[in-house]
């Protein structure tokens, strides 16, 4: 991992995202570029900068250049940022795309600019855009040690594209990975199928030194099936595709995605087929 990407909008949700984004780069001796995307040098209102109003600054370059002072002495490597105009989900992923970024770490709600697209459905525009993985982080979540990344399985052919990327995280870490098998009908077809998904998911982790635990679940709600366990083993963590090929089965196609990364008090990683 070379470069962490984080959208900032001075909110305490972009704030929190970031510190998040510090112990990545600290684990996986990572660059961290911060982006944030205004119409103008000035700030948009309403801004939530309590604890640097006395500070003196009046532009966004203040601004970084104040947080950036702050945060030195837990800067691992190189930090720096970039200020861009127009959308800003278009705007973060076409920056991850410019530099190369391994990973996007954001808050799911902020203020200002920011709320337009993490608010609701256009939550998901980063995640479904970005030409990289994305961890989603919720307001108020606390940073933990990332000792348990749980990745659900499900029946489709696409949810084991996720597997590598979960271990590279998991190997910076040393995390325990649960692999669970998730489906909503107790169809022996179905029931087979995950198993055996999760079966080669085990073996793959296996091979990789990882610590993993498997386990299957039958859900009436996948979403909430998937946080509450997550929530139960108190992980860090919840690994997820984001964009499948349709099938009868897919249950991380279009709606439970973005119920994940909208709902979850857990930070998602966000995983797409083509990474």
């Amino acid at each position: 991992m070379r470069r962490v990407l984080v959208p900032i909008d001075f909110s305490s949700d972009s704030i929190n995202a970031f510190e998040h984004a510090l112990i990545y780069a600290k684990y996986a001796d990572a660059d961290i570029r911060l982006i944030h995307v205004s119409k103008n040098n000035n700030f948009d209102e309403p801004f939530n900068l309590k604890e640097y109003k006395d500070l003196g600054g009046t532009t966004i370059e203040d601004f970084f250049e104040i947080i950036i002072n702050k945060y030195k002495t837990k800067i691992p490597n190189k930090i720096d940022y970039k200020i861009r105009r127009g959308k800003v989900y278009i705007e973060v992923c076409n920056q991850a795309k410019y530099d190369d970024s391994n990973l996007i770490i954001a808050g799911t709600h902020g203020i200002s600019g920011f709320e337009e697209y993490w608010m609701g459905s256009n939550a998901f525009k980063i995640v479904t855009n970005a030409p990289c993985p994305v961890i989603t982080i919720r307001n108020g979540y606390i940073r933990r040690e990332l000792k348990t990344i749980v990745m659900p399985i499900d029946a489709s052919k696409d949810t084991r594209r996720k597997v590598n990327y979960t271990i590279d995280i998991a190997k910076i870490f040393n995390s325990t990975i649960h692999i669970i098998g998730v489906r909503e009908t107790n169809k022996p077809r179905i029931n087979k199928k995950v198993q055996s998904y999760v079966d080669q998911v085990a073996n793959v982790v296996e091979k990789n030194n990882i610590k993993y635990k498997t386990e299957m679940l039958l859900a009436k709600n996948i979403t909430d099936t998937i946080i509450d366990y997550a929530k139960e083993q108190r992980a860090e963590l919840i690994s997820a595709m984001t964009e499948q090929n349709e099938s009868a089965f897919n249950i991380f196609l279009g709606k439970y995605a973005q119920q994940l990364v909208n709902h979850s008090p857990v930070p998602i990683l966000s995983i797409r087929p083509n990474y």
